[in-house]
């Protein structure tokens, strides 16, 4: 059998649900065609989804940092501000945050991820206290929100284990994780960005911890820092093999580093090729994960809406406000009805989904699309301390 021949045969493999290897997924990433990778990728993506593979999905949300300062100092974020930098430093006080989780609701948000730095006084205790009082003002808005790293950071200030924290900010209001701090999970390459946060090893044993405690996550990849193919391969088997005993990954959403404002020189973005590679590979290899996130804050607009025909069964957020990625140099923006055109034009039909996943709104039909996005003059108007407030509604990545 020729080597070309040797690839279709994987794929054809993978395509019709057999599980691959890690090696054969390296090979894959590396050799095959980019276009028969795709076509391998969207079977299984039809497949997974018979009876609604023609529909590709969204939420509206709203990313409420509320602190800059930051004791991690990740070489790749232009966000942070570290402890005894004042001038640059700032906390957002819970009216504040309560006020951007009332215009969420207004503006028909359902989420809310509620992320920032690691303060090096913010233990367990003030998790609680802002996620409580979230809830009890707006029990509707779902707290899908930080991560393994804030929760590793948490019980460190606070004294407590990872489990205890866990159940404490779950019982507060935190409905689910989402997959921050995850970048790149092999130890070679997050040392190189990220030597200040936690092993990969201890994310994975944290997010895991969380699953067996009924809190369910999403994963990512930061792509583009320096990592090898087979680091970002062994990156997505860590975290099938954790999804393998848990089954609490809802989803795997790559993005790709962005390279201005921040402390990591001399690297490159990765390609829009290898980014559509990522996505195909990880519907084949993430057998046991069920949704692939394509998403093009990082990648633009033209490459989000071709990751609908490289295995990816969902477009991202309608952000109403983000400042991390936005910061580091992420600058394409759109509002809600360019998304439903894209998703359109891609051959699919766009649905407004729960946190969970389920359709709350299929747009069907073009003539009930809404009119216009109010939210252009309502958030233009919103100052946003320490950021940038991004008038429109923003469609962004990891969620």
């Amino acid at each position: 059998m020729t080597a070309n021949a040797e690839v279709q045969a994987l794929l054809d493999r993978a395509a019709d649900g057999g599980r691959i290897t890690p090696q054969e997924a390296l090979d894959l990433y590396r050799s095959a065609p980019l276009h028969a990778l795709g076509a391998a990728a969207d079977a299984v993506r039809r497949r997974r989804y018979a009876g609604t593979e023609h529909i590709a999905t969204y939420i509206i949300e709203r990313n409420i940092n509320y602190t800059n300062v930051c004791v991690t100092a990740c070489k790749f974020c232009a966000f942070y501000a570290p402890p005894k930098d004042t001038a640059k430093g700032w906390t957002r006080d819970l009216d504040d945050i309560l006020r951007r989780c009332a215009e969420t609701v207004e503006l028909g948000g359902t989420q809310i991820m509620f992320q920032g730095g690691h303060h090096p006084d913010y233990g367990v205790e003030y998790y609680e206290k802002h996620f409580s009082a979230i809830k009890q003002a707006f029990p509707q808005l779902v707290i899908h929100s930080l991560g393994a790293s804030e929760v590793d950071h948490m019980a460190r200030i606070s004294g407590v284990s990872a489990e205890e924290a866990i159940r404490r900010i779950h019982a507060a209001g935190l409905d689910s994780f989402a997959g921050a701090g995850a970048e790149l999970l092999p130890e070679r390459p997050r040392k190189a960005i990220a030597p200040l946060k936690e092993s990969g090893e201890r994310w994975l044993e944290i997010m895991e911890i969380a699953h067996n405690l009924g809190v369910e996550s999403t994963s990512t990849m930061l792509m583009g820092t320096g990592e090898t193919n087979a680091e970002r391969i062994e990156h997505i088997r860590m975290i099938r093999d954790v999804q393998d005993r848990t089954g609490g990954f809802r989803a795997f959403i790559p993005y790709t580093y962005q390279p201005e404002n921040n402390h990591l020189k001399g690297q490159t973005q990765a390609t829009v090729f290898e980014y559509l590679r990522m996505i195909a590979i990880a519907r084949l290899f993430l057998d046991n994960v069920a949704h692939i996130q394509g998403s093009w804050l990082t990648v633009g607009k033209e490459a989000g809406q071709l990751a609908l025909h490289y295995g990816a069964d969902d477009l991202g957020s309608v952000m109403l406000e983000e400042n991390v990625v936005s910061s580091a140099g992420a600058r394409h923006r759109s509002n809600r009805m360019e998304l439903l055109h894209l998703i359109r034009a891609a051959g699919r039909i766009p649905a407004q989904r729960a946190t969970t996943y389920e359709h709350l709104v299929v747009h069907d039909d073009p003539a009930n699309d809404p009119v216009d996005d109010h939210v252009v003059s309502h958030l233009s108007s919103t100052a946003i301390e320490g950021g940038t407030a991004h008038p429109e509604l923003t469609v962004i990545q990891a969620s």
